[in-house]
């Protein structure tokens, strides 16, 4: 397959998963911030807040488990199959949480919540479709462009969120299933069958054996872990409240919400047609400088005022789309002997898991101050950016890592 197809193939992959991942972010909070209750926003008779944390938890569990799994699978059994299956999959949990929607069920909405982020984990095999096949700076500006189609799937998830919910709450998610099966048959009609070699391991066995976290017994890339987790809880507690922030601090609807995500998205989609390109510093330092700022963005959301917090939000996305361009092609620059879909398995893996421990860290910070969330992202992220720096100067980034 030539450069550009693959690349043009990788992206919409991950922008049409991106779409579905980003419904909910405009729809939730003004739900479980509503005054009226109902039997979503009281199951059990919880705090709202508390049932809105673990509603955004429970995706980002199911893609932990989706990255960590589905990257090494694809090592075994190909890009092409996993990326069908997990289109297809994705589909019908979206479809399962429009039921939940109509039926007002908590439970429902949670397993399809769950159901779905396991399907959408394969971003970590798009990535390594590119991995795979290209290198050097070419392959560095296809990170950037992948990074540019998920941004602008975050940009169109909630902006088709806050603009269809005048027809039904589900209309969103059936539109995220359209959307989806058009995933699949692009990828059935865009990506050729790969020629697997034979192995004697079964799926359970790679399960067990060649999950991404495998990649923990070396010891760099357990710094890296550590790293990469501190920068992306500040990132994910930014991504996770600050909707619930404007709905406190400026009366966003969901409209309005999906207006600011527009708008940040847009910053980072434009920011990432650049990001790739070549540079003359080390691409630790790089990232480092980026982490910072990316901190310093969060920490003015919490801080300043409703203006200066908005035009923050939007800002946010320059450092951000760089860090996201600079880190991943580095890391399959690093570790891609080690198995392309294990080690952008590893990263989508620590997403997920941010995505998890934030959401569960700001269910309860948010009883108290949804601005304390923010103030513990921005931390996170600075000591990462010290962190990255520090590893850097010490030199052991250059290190030769040794396979698993």
């Amino acid at each position: 397959m030539k450069s550009t197809l693959l690349i043009v193939s990788a992206c919409l992959l991950a922008l049409f998963s991106t779409v579905g991942a980003s419904l909910p972010y405009p729809i939730l909070p003004p739900l479980f911030a509503a005054d009226a209750a109902n039997d979503l926003n009281h199951f059990l008779g919880l705090p709202p807040k508390l049932l809105f944390g673990i509603a955004l938890a429970i995706n980002p569990v199911g893609l932990l488990i989706g990255s960590t799994l589905l990257g090494p699978l694809s090592d075994r059994y190909g890009r092409r199959p996993v990326l069908l299956v997990t289109a297809l999959g994705a589909a019908a949990g979206h479809a399962i949480t429009a039921g939940a929607l109509l039926m007002q069920s908590y439970p429902l909405f949670i397993v399809a919540r769950f159901a779905t982020g396991l399907m959408e984990g394969n971003t970590s095999v798009a990535r390594a479709l590119l991995a795979d096949e290209l290198e050097g700076p070419l392959r560095v500006r296809a990170f950037s462009w992948l990074n540019g189609a998920l941004y602008t799937g975050w940009l169109a998830g909630p902006l088709l969120a806050g603009f269809t919910l005048r027809w039904g709450i589900t209309t969103p998610f059936w539109a995220a299933v359209v959307a989806l099966l058009a995933t699949a048959v692009i990828t059935y009609i865009a990506l050729a069958p790969q020629q697997v070699t034979p192995r004697q391991t079964s799926w359970w066995q790679v399960v067990q054996h060649q999950h991404a976290l495998k990649l923990l017994l070396q010891p760099e890339l357990r710094t890296l872990f550590v790293v990469q987790l501190a920068f992306t809880c500040g990132v994910t507690a930014f991504y996770e409240f600050y909707p619930l922030w404007l709905v406190e601090a400026l009366r966003f609807d969901a409209q309005g919400i999906a207006l600011a995500t527009a708008a940040l998205c847009a910053t980072m989609t434009a920011t990432s047609v650049f990001a790739g390109h070549a540079s003359g510093h080390a691409p630790l330092q790089r990232a480092s400088r980026f982490a910072l700022l990316s901190a310093a963005c969060i920490a003015a959301v919490a801080l300043g005022g409703p203006t200066v917090g908005l035009i923050a939000i939007v800002v946010f996305g320059l450092p951000n789309a760089y860090y996201n361009a600079v880190m991943p092609a580095w890391c399959a620059e690093r570790f891609g002997h080690l198995g392309q879909g294990a080690v952008m398995g590893l990263l989508s893996t620590i997403f997920c898991l941010a995505n998890i421990l934030m959401a569960l860290l700001g269910s309860v910070l948010t009883l108290i101050d949804t601005r304390l969330i923010l103030l513990v992202g921005a931390g996170l992220s600075a000591w990462a950016a010290w962190r990255i720096r520090q590893w850097s100067a010490t030199g052991m980034a250059n290190v030769k890592v040794v396979g698993v």
